[in-house]
């Protein structure tokens, strides 16, 4: 299976889902990673003293490192304005999803569910884009996806570390990605290939958050019991 993942933001895929994109190219699916921002209005090109252009630049660089890391078979990152999505018109940002979709033609779908996890507004965007963009391709295109997969939380809302991290209710996961040692060791490496960003990978607590098990949504979809893999079931 071809699985396209989309995010807003330079380090949005280290974040959580690493160990499971990992797993599932050791599984033997195709991984690919659209990125929508170059994550360049980050407070840290402050303290680094860069500009938007360069932060934005530093911060491709890093996301190269991840790529080989995890062994994504593509990605790509665009250039529309971190933390700024709000303030796009949603019906071209729809056009410029739907544009990479087609090109890439994935069999799964993979973003945020509804409340981003960390209820960042670029990531409250990002769901709703991929979702409206997914369901306009189900009706128009015989080469659409065939599932979208919503990246989630298990348990409680954390606010230990510096974000606060939402979860979807036990009801909503309907599939697990149990991890390996291996998995999670990528994920390690992933974060570690954000050089510039390590002060906000240890307050936010990420590695105490991440588990070796990563839950997700599948929008529109009910099951009796949870899936035991991401392409189990998966719809015509």
């Amino acid at each position: 299976m071809r699985i396209l993942y989309i995010f807003p933001h330079p380090d949005d895929e280290s974040f959580g889902p690493a160990p499971a994109m990992h797993a599932q190219i050791r599984q033997g699916h195709e991984v690919h990673l659209l990125t929508l921002t170059k994550g360049e209005a980050t407070k840290q090109r402050f303290r680094l003293q860069l500009s938007k252009k360069e932060m934005g630049e530093v911060r491709v660089r890093e996301m190269y490192c991840v790529k080989k890391v995890l062994g994504l078979h593509g990605m790509k990152i665009l250039d529309l304005p971190d933390g700024q999505l709000k303030e796009l018109n949603p019906i071209k940002l729809e056009e410029i999803l739907e544009k990479e979709i087609l090109e890439i033609q994935p069999d799964i779908l993979v973003t945020y569910a509804v409340h981003g996890v960390s209820g960042f507004l670029d990531h409250l965007v990002t769901h709703a884009i991929v979702k409206r963009t997914f369901c306009k391709l189900r009706e128009t295109e015989t080469n659409a996806p065939r599932r979208l997969a919503l990246f989630t939380r298990m348990g409680e809302t954390d606010t230990k570390g510096k974000f606060r991290l939402q979860a979807s209710a036990d009801e909503d996961i309907q599939f697990i990605e149990t991890c390996t040692e291996e998995d999670m060791q990528a994920f390690l490496d992933a974060l570690d290939c954000y050089e510039t960003y390590q002060e906000i990978i240890e307050a936010s607590g990420v590695k105490r958050v991440v588990t070796n098990h990563v839950p997700f949504e599948l929008f529109g979809e009910k099951h009796g019991a949870r899936l035991t893999s991401i392409d189990e079931k998966i719809p015509s």
